[in-house]
């Protein structure tokens, strides 16, 4: 009898090592009208586009007109289910901004943050005083939004403050309002700036831009005294 042949060894294939798993790439960031505190993402929440509900903006300066306009706005034109923004546009510089109407800011100059209290420090001393003023005038800013947005907290209106920086008030005022897809702004008649004469009475140089170039319904108040 022959012994049996041996088992011939037989070479397998190494199994392919497994491909490198690639990191996922970081995602974008989300646009400005998605970002957390943007008011696209309040008003998703509380008058989303497609329902009754209605998206109101009330622009102001800060200014007593201004206050007053949102006074009128929670005691006569403001319903259940709408949602508020407070439009605040601020200058981008406190020295060399926008035209501020009747707001009294009662800041310091920048020379008063200076070390000598003259003003006599080196442009590095200069631009940090400079940017302490911008501090101080932001803070000053949210404050007095705060006191202004006080009526709607009362009625328990949902709003958000929405403060952004532009050297052109009025053209600003008519882009966030058609960026935010508004359904009506409500503005004070005066406090924006000067005033000129029209037809219908005296409106200021922003209300009556935002009349003619806003593309929602623009509710101009008047102020008692006028």
């Amino acid at each position: 009898m022959h012994a049996p042949a041996p088992p011939s060894s037989v070479d397998l294939p190494l199994s392919a090592p497994p491909p490198p798993v690639k990191a996922p790439s970081p995602r974008p960031p989300p646009p400005a009208s998605l970002q957390p505190e943007s008011p696209g993402v309040f008003f998703s929440a509380t008058a989303p586009l497609g329902t009754s509900h209605r998206r109101i903006a009330i622009a102001v300066d800060l200014s007593d007109e201004s206050a007053f306009a949102v006074r009128w706005a929670v005691a006569n034109y403001l319903r259940s289910g709408d949602a508020v923004i407070l439009l605040h546009v601020r200058p981008t510089s406190v020295l060399y901004g926008a035209d501020w109407g009747a707001v009294d800011v009662s800041l310091p100059i920048p020379s008063a943050y200076s070390e000598d209290g003259f003003g006599g420090g080196d442009a590095d001393s200069e631009a940090a005083a400079a940017r302490r003023m911008e501090d101080d005038y932001d803070a000053f800013t949210a404050s007095k939004a705060d006191d202004i947005a006080r009526p709607l907290k009362e009625a328990g209106i949902p709003y958000k403050i929405h403060i952004v920086r532009d050297h052109d008030m009025k053209e600003r005022l008519c882009l966030e309002v058609e960026r935010l897809s508004l359904s009506a702004v409500i503005m004070g008649s005066k406090g924006f700036g000067s005033t000129r004469r029209t037809s219908k009475g005296r409106l200021g140089s922003v209300s009556d831009y935002c009349v003619h170039h806003c593309i929602c319904p623009v509710v101009v108040v008047r102020f008692p005294d006028e």
